[in-house]
Order: structure tokens, then sequence, then C-alpha cells
């Protein structure tokens, strides 16, 4: 009778940790940091914030414009430096406590030469203070969205 009870009591363990268990081992989705919009924010960048990073392509993907909202909490100004894929680098200077939105309240940034089809991602690396530059694969969209349409070059 004894034996009975430990092993109603071992299994009725068994079934609780087999039934709950799953929660200690798999990781919570709710918990991981991921950008929730078509463009990709940039962590690690330095001095100055890069937020929803994005390049619009024409059709062909023959010429591109970047877009972003780089933003700036400090007390000094920053220069932000963005080189796409080995091609000349871009350079914003951000006042200091500003925010600049590239697509929103400022025309789009042109990326002279560029060239990659739409759907695809390309590296980009943005540096700003004396931090060093940081690699980002950002996507590449076109103007086929009607709010991305005056988007592209």
């Amino acid at each position: 009778m004894k034996s009975r009870l430990v092993a109603s009591v071992a299994l009725s363990a068994l079934v609780l940790v087999g039934a709950t268990g799953c929660t200690f081992i798999t990781p919570q989705s709710t918990t991981l940091v991921y950008s929730a919009s078509d463009g990709v924010n940039v962590h690690d960048d330095g001095p100055v914030d890069v937020r929803n990073a994005m390049i619009i392509t024409n059709e062909d993907g023959t010429a591109g414009n970047f877009v972003a909202v780089l933003v700036n909490n400090g007390d000094s100004a920053e220069l932000l430096s963005i080189e796409v894929d080995g091609l000349a680098p871009l350079r914003v200077n951000v006042p200091a406590g500003e925010r600049i939105s590239f697509g929103g309240n400022t025309d789009p940034l042109p990326i002279d030469g560029f060239s990659a089809v739409p759907g695809s991602t390309v590296t980009v690396y943005f540096q700003s203070g004396a931090e060093s530059a940081f690699p980002t694969e950002i996507p590449v969209l076109d103007g086929t969205l009607e709010y991305y349409s005056d988007l592209a070059p």
C-alpha cells in the first residue's frame, strides 16, 4: 500500500513537471528585442541613435535613398558617417538634442552609385563619436507601397 502511495505521488509530480516544465527551457518571445517596422534600429552606433533605417530604391534597383530617423540626445553636435556597401560615406551633422527624420520632415538622403535589388539587404556602416563603425544589414524596399512611393528616387 505504501508503494502505491509513493508511486502515485511520483507519477503526479512527473505529470505536473511534464505539463508545465516547458516554460523553464523555452525562451519567451516577448523578451526579444526587434524592430517592429519595415526598417531596422541600429544598436551600439555611438551617441547618435539610428532608428527605422531603410533604403528606398527605384524599380530596377539602380538608385537609392536613405530613409531613417537620427536622434542625438547628447549635449553637443555629432557627426554621423553612413557608409553603404563600400560607396563614398554620407556625413550628417546632428545638432545636440535634435532629431532629423530623413523621409519625414526632411527629404530622403540620396546615395550616389547605389545598386541593389528591392527585397534584399545591404551592409551599412554607421559611425559617430569615438565609437568604431558598426555594420548593420539594412533592408532595400521600393516605392510599390503607397506610403513609400514619394521616397523612391
